[in-house]
């Protein structure tokens, strides 16, 4: 089973100004953004990884450009639509103080399964495209990793770049758990979550390794202990 680290952009000018970015374009890391998105690339060195993709948001790819530069990884890259932003449609570029008073916002929290943004998509779509995404490209590792025929080729691990309510509805599928409870996950601006992700054919479910880490090295939390995490990362006892 392949095993995916999902890591959201740094910082944005959107996230420091309060507002709600969507898929607006020409939203960039702040200075902080740019920080978080070495540091957490200074976590990857030592990783070995075999394919890093991103939503095709600048404030995305400029995370990936940062955060592999900084590991001295060189890695075959992809921008994958799919992974990109929910569509929040007449919301996009609104300030979130206003945002709170509108009656969806309030289902937002609460029922995100019943929500379509005006002009825009739903929680649910969002939430199968990132699945169907994540789910291809990690059978795609998978199959490349198996043809490899390497004992060091390991279970393969890649990395995606996205935002925030695609990475909690990843998380959440994963956990098993219904979408209107994907709000109590919170996935930080840089954090890092990893996900074992079956391969086609795999009879098991995911499994979440951790969630919303921000500090220490990936070395150890795929291969090992990690005092940190508490439990054994590369067993799938």
């Amino acid at each position: 089973m392949p095993i995916v680290l999902l890591l959201r952009h740094g910082r944005s000018t959107s996230n420091a100004a309060g507002t709600l970015a969507g898929r607006t374009l020409g939203i960039h890391l702040d200075d902080t953004g740019r920080s978080q998105a070495m540091a957490a690339g200074e976590r990857l060195r030592g990783c070995r990884l075999d394919l890093a993709v991103s939503s095709p948001m600048e404030r995305c790819q400029e995370t990936l450009d940062l955060a592999l530069d900084s590991a001295a990884l060189d890695v075959p890259r992809l921008v994958d639509d799919q992974v990109t932003e929910c569509d929040y449609g007449q919301w996009s570029g609104r300030e979130l103080s206003e945002l709170v008073n509108e009656p969806l916002w309030q289902q937002v929290q609460q029922t995100p399964s019943r929500v379509t943004f005006p002009d825009g998509e739903s929680m649910q779509q969002m939430a199968r495209r990132m699945v169907d995404a994540v789910t291809v490209t990690n059978a795609r590792v998978a199959e490349e990793v198996t043809a490899k025929a390497s004992s060091e080729a390991g279970e393969g691990v890649w990395m995606l770049v996205s935002h925030g309510d695609p990475i909690k509805a990843v998380l959440s599928h994963a956990l098993g758990q219904s979408l209107d409870d994907f709000q109590r996950i919170v996935v930080d601006p840089a954090s890092v979550s990893i996900v074992r992700w079956p391969a086609r054919g795999d009879q098991v479910p995911p499994m979440v390794l951790a969630m919303n880490t921000t500090a220490g090295a990936l070395t150890s939390r795929l291969g090992g202990q990690d005092p940190q995490l508490g439990g054994g990362l590369g067993s799938q006892g």
